[in-house]
């Protein structure tokens, strides 16, 4: 099954959905997009697209009616004469958290939709699938409509990303770890680089300032001054965070902001997420289930508390956002989300657009952390340097990792 789902991912690497070369290949991109989701759904028996341990955690069949659902309502409904909703209760079950489209179920009732069944949300992407590809016929594409179908198209991408880490979420907290698909496994990835790297002080310019798609909160391009710093090329490993945690790490308090530190006292924490001590040795869990933890590859699923109780230990801190996205282009990055010391404000002249649109990120601006890069989770297409990526502090099981800085 990793076969296919590689194959597929190298497929969908040909088109890009951030840059249009003409309209004819909307189709192509929008089809891509759509049965990557499905591919990687592919692995699952049909009990693993209902549960939801957790509120933050949405089942995989909720995903993939959600996705459709964005088709149908911000598209079909409003570019497509005469279009017909599948199903009159679809946009109530599987709304997320748009206000101006309506009432919606609570995100922790998610897992509690058992009906419909997994066969019928697939026939509702069918369904969608037809009617948008009469909308994408090329003498219907207006600069309007390519605007809102790309954003489409990244939304699910973003839950493509989701889809993943939250069944790893869901497999990872069954009893008898089991195996999504042999050889895949998102943590298993070592450094190709080690050294520092010295950035000048100076004025920098921040913010996307390119052709093609980018989400509202990166636009708004400014200037901001840093101080020198040092910034490492590598990622923090497994073996290093294992030396924090032999040093007693989750014991003392003098590490810890006070929020983090309650945190760990609370959930009771030892260790990141999935990670189990078996008669003295440490494993942790992977798509393709239970493994030892090597100590060389890039850390992986601990929170912004944990990331920085890390980098008081080592006597370094985490970078801003700012920092990073200037410091960016002379190192690698895209294995892991990494935590930076910013909260997720907007940049100067940010606006929201109107209607449900404007909702997708303006709203959350409190109370959030901004992460840079990517992941080995994030679809193909969907990183650039200046994505702001955002989750609560507390929040591990997305593939965060810490970069450090001096």
């Amino acid at each position: 099954m990793k076969a296919e789902i590689d194959s597929l991912q190298t497929t969908y690497e040909s088109h890009t959905v951030s840059d249009l070369t003409s309209q004819s290949t909307l189709l192509e991109q929008y089809r891509s997009v759509r049965t990557y989701t499905e591919a990687l759904c592919k692995p699952l028996r049909v009990e693993d697209y209902i549960p939801q341990p957790v509120e933050f955690i949405s089942p995989p069949k909720w995903h993939l009616a959600h996705t459709t659902w964005f088709f149908e309502e911000f598209l079909l409904c409003k570019y497509q004469p005469g279009y017909q909703r599948f199903h009159p209760d679809f946009s109530y079950l599987f709304n997320s958290y748009y206000n101006h489209v309506g009432t919606r179920v609570l995100r922790t009732d998610r897992g509690n939709i058992t009906r419909p069944g997994v066969e019928e949300v697939y026939e509702y992407r069918r369904y969608v699938d037809s009617a948008m590809q009469e909308l994408l016929q090329p003498d219907k594409i207006t600069d309007e409509l390519q605007e809102v179908i790309l954003l489409g198209l990244n939304h699910e991408q973003q839950h493509q990303e989701l889809l993943i880490t939250d069944l790893k979420y869901i497999l990872g907290h069954n009893p008898i770890f089991p195996v999504y698909s042999e050889g895949y496994t998102l943590t298993e990835r070592a450094n190709l680089e080690t050294g520092i790297l010295s950035i000048e002080e100076g004025l920098y310019g921040i913010g996307y300032n390119d052709q093609g798609f980018c989400y509202d909160n990166e636009l708004g391009r400014h200037k901001v001054y840093l101080e020198a710093f040092e910034i490492s090329k590598a990622l923090v490993t497994n073996g290093e965070y294992l030396e924090f945690m032999k040093d007693g790490a989750y014991e003392r308090f003098d590490l810890w902001l006070d929020e983090g530190w309650s945190w760990v006292k609370q959930n009771n924490a030892k260790a990141p997420l999935y990670w189990h001590n078996i008669e003295g040795e440490w494993y942790y869990y992977t798509l393709s289930g239970l493994r030892k933890v090597e100590p060389d590859n890039i850390l992986c699923h601990i929170n912004f508390y944990e990331a920085m109780a890390f980098a008081e230990w080592k006597g370094m801190r985490l970078p801003t956002e700012f920092e990073w996205e200037v410091a960016a282009s002379q190192f690698q990055w895209g294995t892991r989300w990494e935590w930076t010391h910013s909260a997720y404000l907007p940049y100067p002249r940010f606006s929201k657009a109107p209607g449900a649109i404007g909702e997708y990120n303006g709203k959350f601006m409190i109370n959030q952390m901004v992460l840079r890069g990517a992941s080995t989770a994030t679809s193909p297409h969907h990183s650039r340097a200046t994505y702001r990526n955002f989750f609560h502090p507390h929040l591990q099981w997305q593939c965060t990792g810490i970069r450090l800085v001096r």
